[in-house]
């Protein structure tokens, strides 16, 4: 017997090192994934911890909810009365989440936030993965295009040239185009002097002088921008019209326009798959840079992003990528600085885009200058890469360049 009670002793010193681990398996199994909030006293808990740090998303009502009960207070005289029944850590989560009732005498629509800590996470992307990237993608364009000049080549004209010309653009037409040219250049240099100054100016030039050029480039950015608006409405009531799809296009495309052979040159109106591309390209993206940029030109006024969220959520756009669904409320800061990221991020591609139509217009291609400086083109020009065009317009029917010239009717 005395055997038996020894054995049976040892045994259970021995599970006494489980046990704690046991009561820890069932109190996750009770809890789920997480260990249970009683047990923490409502706080977060080592799971909270672990997918914080691997950048996973969590519910934080345990915070945001967690804000005290003025109903339950004690009476002034008696202690802690004087706090209304709220600790302090509780009036700074009411205040974190705007859940608190903040009098203020200011007025506007943002003054009555006192902590708007979403304004770390913009400000880590801005500097960190939206100059980077950004950066990365202009560099990448030019390095593109210069592996394309000296592969391709300059694309010239391959007939005899006739000394002739034919108007391309009447002179509105191109005042329109360079309107929106100029603004739009003296836009992406001040805008990239405001993203990327503080960075690589300041150790060249010193604080002062950057500080009086980042005053200049926000007073050039910001008027600058009337000026690209009207002339984006200029050129789109100019060439909507010559800029509707048809089945010419798909043999432009099929043939990469001539950009990749030599002496190709399908037959293209007033202007080819690849121009009408770049012509609705520049419509929509610059739509959307300029809606953007009046949300930002009129602080809190024009708030975009809350709305946009929650058509995408309806759609159920954002759970289709694994984003679940987005936040429909947003704090006006966060409005902002939402606005001011996609603001940058389309500047980046449009200035990308850019880069390489500026490219094809001057130097990638001879002649092409010619239609957005004289206005007029030269003939043989004009028979290579537009010949459609060229035929409404002489009545002339050029010989086939690379490809028949439907008629135009097609």
């Amino acid at each position: 017997m005395m055997k038996t009670l020894r054995a049976l002793l040892v045994l259970m010193l021995a599970l006494l090192p489980l046990l704690p681990a046991a009561s820890a398996a069932e109190e996750r199994a009770v809890g789920g994934s997480e260990m249970r909030r009683d047990a923490t006293g409502g706080a977060q808990t080592l799971e909270d911890i672990l997918a914080r740090q691997r950048g996973e998303r969590i519910d934080d009502a345990f915070r945001r909810d967690a804000t005290g009960d003025p109903d339950s207070a004690a009476a002034v005289a008696a202690q802690l009365g004087t706090l209304g029944g709220v600790s302090d850590a509780e009036i700074f989560r009411a205040l974190r989440y705007g859940s608190a009732d903040v009098t203020v005498s200011a007025q506007g629509p943002a003054a009555g936030v006192v902590i708007q800590d979403a304004g770390m996470r913009w400000l880590e992307f801005r500097r960190g993965p939206l100059r980077v990237y950004g950066g990365y993608l202009l560099l990448g364009m030019v390095a593109v295009l210069a592996l394309y000049m000296l592969l391709r080549g300059r694309i010239r004209i391959d007939g005899k040239r006739t000394g002739e010309t034919i108007l391309r653009f009447t002179a509105i037409e191109r005042f329109g185009h360079w309107l929106l040219a100029g603004s739009f250049i003296l836009l992406g240099v001040t805008g990239l002097i405001t993203l990327f100054g503080r960075a690589a100016l300041i150790p060249i030039i010193g604080k002062e002088s950057f500080a009086a050029l980042a005053y200049a480039s926000k007073w050039v950015h910001n008027n600058a921008a009337w000026a690209f608006m009207l002339a984006l409405v200029m050129v789109f009531v100019f060439w909507v019209i010559h800029n509707v799809p048809n089945r010419t296009d798909l043999t432009w495309l099929a043939k990469g326009g001539g950009l990749f052979s030599r002496h190709s040159h399908p037959p293209a109106r007033k202007f080819n798959a690849g121009q009408k591309i770049i012509f609705w390209v520049v419509i929509l993206l610059g739509v959307s840079i300029s809606l953007s940029g009046l949300s930002l030109l009129f602080p809190f006024e024009l708030p975009m992003f809350a709305a946009t969220f929650e058509a995408l959520n309806a759609l159920g756009l954002p759970q289709a990528v694994g984003l679940g669904e987005l936040r429909t409320t947003l704090a006006p800061h966060e409005e902002m600085q939402f606005a001011q990221l996609w603001h940058t991020i389309i500047a980046f591609v449009f200035m990308a885009i850019i880069i390489a139509h500026i490219y094809l217009g001057s130097v990638g291609m001879e002649g092409a200058y010619d239609a957005m400086g004289s206005g007029e083109v030269e003939k043989q020009w004009a028979k290579e890469h537009h010949s459609i065009w060229y035929e409404e317009v002489t009545g002339e029917k050029p010989a086939a360049t690379g490809g028949s010239a439907p008629s135009p009717a097609e």
